[in-house]
C-alpha cells in the first residue's frame, strides 16, 4: 500500500476548549475542527479511516472507542493518538496554547521506532516467606492458584494447619538471585516441622545452606527486602504483614503470576563498543555503580546486562559515553526527532518566547499533568509536556540537543520518592549546569521536579517564558548516540547566548583530552592497543601518536596501560579541537636498520638501549661488540646474523 498524506482529526471536546485554527494548521491540522468526534461525529472518523493511511486522533481518553471503530472498519493503517486536552486546551492560558498544540501534534507524527522484548515463564511455584500466621493465612489463600511452599523465620509462633495442604518449613535467606520463573534462594537454619506439633509449630534440626529454586518470591517478613529496587524485580512481591490492605493487594496480583510474561527488552548492548576493560585493566565503569536492580555485571572487557532483571531506569544508557548501552524505549535518537519537530513546530506557530520541555513518564507525569489540568490552572503554554519511559533515560544528549533546537529550558518530572535512585540523572544535571553557565545559558537551564502534588508542578512552571534566542540550531540527529552526543553539545555551543571554545569539566566527565608526558613517552604505542574508540591512534608509515579529541570518553585504560606513566586526563570540551583532524601528540624519526636500511623502532629507544648498555660485562669486548651491533639490526637481520654467523648472543665471554 502506497502512503498517502497523514490526516489530523482535532476537536474541541464540546468546546471546553479553543483550538487555533492558524497554530494547527501549521502542524497539519486541516478542515474544521469537530465538537464531537466520539460521538455525534463519530461518522467523520471512518470517513478518514477510508482516505488516509495514517491518521492522527486529538483524543487519548477515547482512543479505546476509536481503535475499536478502526478495527471495525478492517483498517490497517497507522493510528495514533496525542493528547491536546489536558496538555494544552484545558489551561488558564489555553487561549495561548496554539503553537503548544502544534508542537504536540508534531511529536505524534514521529513514528516510534520498534524494540525487542524478552520473555519470562512462571509455572507458579511459589515460595512464601514470612514471620507469623500472616504467611499461612496468604498461602492458604493462594494455594488453588500456586504451588506453595512457607518458610517461617526462626521463633515464628504459628499454629499448626490442621491439613498439610503445602509445606511449611524454616528458616532465614541468606543470599538470593533471580528473577520471576527463576529465583534461587539460599536458607539457613532451615529445618522441616515435627508431625506431632500440637499448639505451635515445633521445628526438627536446622541445618544451612539449603537452596531453594522458584517461580515467585511472596516476602510477608516485613524485614528489609532481599533485594535492591526490590519494586522493581518481577516476580519479587512483598508487603508488610501489619498492613492487611497491602497484603490484600500482594495477594490479588500473585494469582495472576502464572503463564509467560513478555517484558521489554530496554538495552541495546554493544560489547565491541564497551570502554569496561583492556587486558585485564579496568577502564569505564560509569554503569556499574549506576543500575539500582543489580542486572549489570563485569564480563570481561565489556559489561553483561541482564535484559530479565533490567528494569528499564535507563541510567546506564544515559551514562554510557561510548553508546554500547543505548535505551530502546524510544531509542535516543527518535527522542531527539521528536524534540526537534515538536520545537520547528511550536516556532513555525508563532510561539512567544522560549518553550520549556516537560519530560514525564505516563504513570506519575502524566497522571499530576491530568490533575493540573481538571482541579487547578493546567500547564502553562509555554510548557510543552513530552512522555518518555523513566526519568532516568534522559542524557546529556537529550538536554544539549533540546538547547541546541531552542528550548529556553528542560525539567524532567519524577515523583516526590522515585522508585529508584536518580543518581545517573543529577550527575547529568551537574555537567549541564557547568556547559550551560560556561556557554552562558540561564541559570538552571536544566533541572528536576520531584512531586506528587500538582499544584507544586504548576508553581514550578507557572513563570514568564524565556525570551526565544535569535541562533537556534536545525541539524539532524545522528543514529550513533556517541556521535549524536558531541554533534549535540557543538550545536548547543553554537547557538548559545555566548559560545566558548573550552570548557574544563570535572572528573568523570565523558570529554577530554590525553595530557602526553614527551619526554617519558617512548611510543611503545601500547595505549593505542587498549583505547576502545580509537581517539589514540598510530601511522604505519612512522613512529607516531596520534589523538582524536571528539572520540575520547576519559576512561583512563590509556594511563592505566602506560608502563612510562606518560599520560593523563585532562576532562573537558575543546570544541575548536573537536572540529580539527587528529592532532600528533608525538612523533620521531624511525631508525634505520644498519644491515639492510629499513626503518624500525625510533631513534630515540635505540640510543637510549645503547646508553644503558655501556660499561655492561656483556656488551665489552669483541663480542661485547657484536652484541651491541644486534640491537641495530631488524627482526629479519638480526636472525640471520645469529643463525648464518653462528653466533650466540646469549654465550658467556671468557
Amino acid at each position: 500500500m502506497q502512503e498517502s498524506a497523514r490526516t489530523i482529526l482535532t476537536c474541541s471536546c464540546e468546546g471546553t476548549m479553543p483550538l487555533d485554527a492558524d497554530a494547527l494548521g501549521h502542524a497539519g491540522a486541516a478542515g474544521r475542527p469537530a465538537h464531537q468526534l466520539c460521538r455525534a461525529q463519530l461518522s467523520s472518523f471512518r470517513a478518514a479511516l477510508g482516505a488516509f493511511d495514517a491518521v492522527t486522533v486529538t483524543c487519548t481518553q477515547e482512543a479505546p472507542l476509536f481503535a475499536e471503530v478502526a478495527e471495525a472498519e478492517g483498517f490497517d493503517g497507522a493510528l495514533d493518538f496525542v493528547n491536546i486536552r489536558e496538555a494544552a486546551g484545558w489551561s488558564e492560558a489555553a487561549a495561548k496554547a496554539g503553537p503548544k498544540m502544534a508542537a504536540l501534534i508534531a511529536m505524534a507524527g514521529v513514528a516510534p521506532a520498534p524494540f525487542e522484548t524478552v520473555s519470562l515463564e512462571s509455572e507458579g511455584v511459589t515460595l512464601v516467606l514470612g514471620r507469623d500466621a500472616v504467611a499461612v493465612e496468604a498461602a492458604q489463600l493462594l494455594a488453588e492458584v500456586l504451588d506453595l511452599t512457607v518458610l517461617l523465620l526462626p521463633g515464628a509462633e504459628v499454629t499448626p494447619p490442621r491439613r498439610a495442604i503445602f509445606p511449611v518449613l524454616q528458616g532465614r535467606v541468606r543470599a538470593a538471585q533471580g528473577h520471576l520463573g527463576a529465583f534461587e534462594l539460599t536458607v539457613d537454619d532451615y529445618a522441616a516441622p515435627a508431625p506431632s506439633s500440637r499448639s505451635r509449630l515445633e521445628f526438627e534440626a536446622t541445618r544451612d545452606g539449603a537452596v531453594s529454586r522458584c517461580d515467585l518470591v511472596i516476602d510477608l517478613t516485613g524485614a528489609p527486602p532481599l533485594f535492591s529496587a526490590d519494586a522493581l524485580r518481577p516476580g519479587y512481591l512483598r508487603a508488610d504483614p501489619r498492613d492487611p490492605v497491602a497484603v490484600a493487594r500482594l495477594i490479588a496480583r500473585a494469582q495472576g503470576m502464572v503463564g509467560t510474561f513478555d517484558k521489554p527488552k530496554y538495552i541495546d548492548f554493544r560489547a565491541d563498543l564497551c570502554a569496561h576493560s583492556r587486558n585485564r585493566i579496568t577502564g569505564c565503569t560509569r554503569c556499574l555503580g549506576l543500575c539500582p536492580t543489580g542486572a549489570i555485571e563485569p564480563a570481561g572487557d565489556s559489561v553483561a546486562i541482564d535484559p530479565l532483571i533490567c528494569a528499564g531506569c535507563g541510567q546506564c544508557a544515559a551514562a554510557c559515553p561510548t553508546g554500547a548501552a543505548s535505551y530502546a524505549l524510544p531509542r535516543v535518537e527518535a527522542l531527539a526527532l521528536k524534540l526537534r519537530a515538536g520545537l520547528r513546530a511550536w516556532y513555525a506557530a508563532g510561539g512567544q518566547g522560549a518553550p520549556v520541555l516537560l519530560l514525564h513518564d505516563d504513570d506519575h507525569g502524566a497522571a499530576l499533568i491530568d490533575a493540573a489540568a481538571r482541579f487547578g490552572r493546567g500547564l502553562p503554554a509555554h510548557a510543552i509536556p513530552v512522555q518518555i519511559n523513566d526519568a532516568g533515560q534522559v542524557g546529556p544528549e537529550v538536554f544539549a540537543a533540546a538547547l541546541a533546537w531552542g528550548a529556553g529550558a528542560v525539567r524532567v518530572l519524577t515523583k516526590a520518592r522515585p522508585a529508584h535512585p536518580l543518581d545517573g540523572l543529577e550527575e547529568t544535571l551537574a555537567l549541564m549546569e557547568v556547559i550551560s553557565a560556561e556557554t552562558g545559558y540561564p541559570a538552571e537551564v536544566c533541572g528536576l521536579i520531584q512531586t506528587d502534588d500538582p499544584d507544586v508542578l504548576e508553581a514550578a512552571l507557572w513563570r514568564d517564558p524565556v525570551p526565544a534566542r535569535v541562533g537556534r540550531s536545525s541539524f539532524l540527529p545522528p543514529a550513533d548516540k556517541r556521535g549524536l552526543l558531541t554533534l549535540a553539545m557543538a550545536e548547543m555551543n553554537r547557538a548559545a547566548p555566548d559560545p566558548t571554545r573550552q570548557i574544563d569539566l570535572p572528573a568523570g566527565a565523558p570529554f577530554g583530552a590525553v595530557v602526553l608526558d614527551r619526554d617519558a613517552c617512548t611510543l611503545c604505542l601500547a595505549c593505542v592497543g587498549v583505547c576502545p574508540t580509537g581517539a589514540l591512534g598510530d601511522n604505519p608509515d612512522r613512529p607516531m601518536l596520534r589523538f582524536t579529541e571528539a572520540a575520547c570518553v576519559q576512561c583512563g585504560l590509556c594511563a592505566a596501560t602506560c608502563p612510562e606513566d606518560a599520560i593523563t586526563l585532562a576532562p573537558q570540551i575543546d570544541f575548536a579541537a573537536w572540529e580539527a583532524p587528529k592532532r600528533v601528540l608525538k612523533e620521531e624519526e624511525p631508525f634505520a636498520c644498519t644491515g639492510c636500511g629499513k626503518p624500525f623502532g625510533t631513534r630515540s629507544s635505540i640510543e637510549r638501549v645503547m646508553a644503558r648498555l655501556d660499561g655492561h660485562w656483556m656488551y665489552s669486548g669483541l663480542d661485547g661488540e657484536k652484541r651491541r651491533e644486534l640491537m641495530t639490526l631488524c627482526d629479519d637481520c638480526r636472525t640471520e646474523r645469529v643463525v648464518i654467523a653462528g653466533f650466540d648472543p646469549h654465550e658467556k665471554t671468557h
